[in-house]
């Protein structure tokens, strides 16, 4: 017998399924974006020179889709660089992204954005990297603030970062920064690696959790793996999370992320499988 859907859900899409740098020849897929039940599309750029912020915002709202922007710090980028050059390069990319995100009518910007995705240096975070991240962090915060935009920090996996693992420490980091435009990406992924319990990691986060990644523990289609859906949308619902819950995985052969994210096999038939096989799962799901 078939489930209701879950009509409470609200699901998005991360476009790194498709594409690491999304441009108007992308705008083709809103449409059945929106057929299979999505109700936001999370754009992901590295770069937004040439962001056609206009064309997706109008796209985007033909089809009835909320978007939502995502980016990283990758390369050399990092807010706990000893140099203070790299801090202020990785500060202008936070600034670009607030105002990309502005320009496309985003309220968030999410990603991982302490030190670059896949920098491993082969040793802990040291107290000065922390506190010039929190340093570079509580300088942009008021900016975030004031355009009514809000920063997402997303830990990851310890073979993806060595900055930023637990959502404890994320934590920590939103209460040392304090500011209300700064709090959590959580993403059940990194959380099955670095978490001894999803829900109870998801509790933790509490007021500062602003976004979750729907992610198996593979990468595949959400309901193929052994995450324990039911009770993370039901520790969602009771934390009156009122965000999107967004389908993340990686597209075969996008160069741009398969090295950060070790992504060496097919997780699914096509891209578009683990998008629609995920949302159809997530939404038969009753909570």
């Amino acid at each position: 017998m078939n489930q209701p859907q879950n009509s409470r859900l609200k699901l998005g899409v991360n476009t790194l399924l498709w594409t690491a740098h999304f441009d108007t020849a992308h705008l083709e897929l809103f449409p059945a974006i929106a057929a299979h039940g999505f109700s936001a599309v999370e754009v992901a750029r590295f770069d937004f020179t040439g962001f056609p912020a206009q064309a997706i915002r109008s796209a985007a709202a033909a089809h009835n889709l909320d978007v939502l922007l995502c980016s990283a710090f990758t390369g050399d980028l990092s807010l706990a660089s000893e140099d203070a050059s790299i801090r202020a390069r990785s500060l202008a990319h936070l600034r670009a992204a607030l105002a990309a995100a502005q320009a496309v009518g985003s309220s968030l910007v999410v990603g991982p954005f302490c030190t670059p995705v896949g920098g491993l240096p082969g040793r802990r975070r040291t107290p000065d990297e922390w506190q010039r991240v929190v340093d570079g962090l509580s300088e942009i915060a008021p900016e975030f603030a004031q355009a009514g935009v809000r920063l997402a920090l997303e830990p990851l996996n310890r073979f993806e970062t060595y900055f930023l693992n637990t959502t404890e420490d994320a934590v920590r980091l939103c209460q040392a920064i304090h500011s209300p435009a700064i709090g959590i990406l959580f993403d059940t992924f990194h959380a099955n690696i670095e978490e001894k319990d999803i829900p109870t990691a998801l509790r933790l986060a509490g007021p500062h959790l602003f976004h979750v990644h729907t992610c198996e523990n593979d990468r595949g289609a959400p309901g193929s793996g052994h995450i324990p859906w039911p009770a993370v949308l039901a520790e969602l619902q009771a934390l009156s999370y009122s965000g999107h819950c967004v389908i993340e995985s990686f597209g075969f052969n996008i160069k741009e992320i398969a090295a950060a994210a070790c992504i060496w096999r097919d997780l699914a038939p096509t891209p578009d499988d683990i998008a629609w096989r995920g949302a159809a799962y997530l939404k038969s799901l009753t909570i």
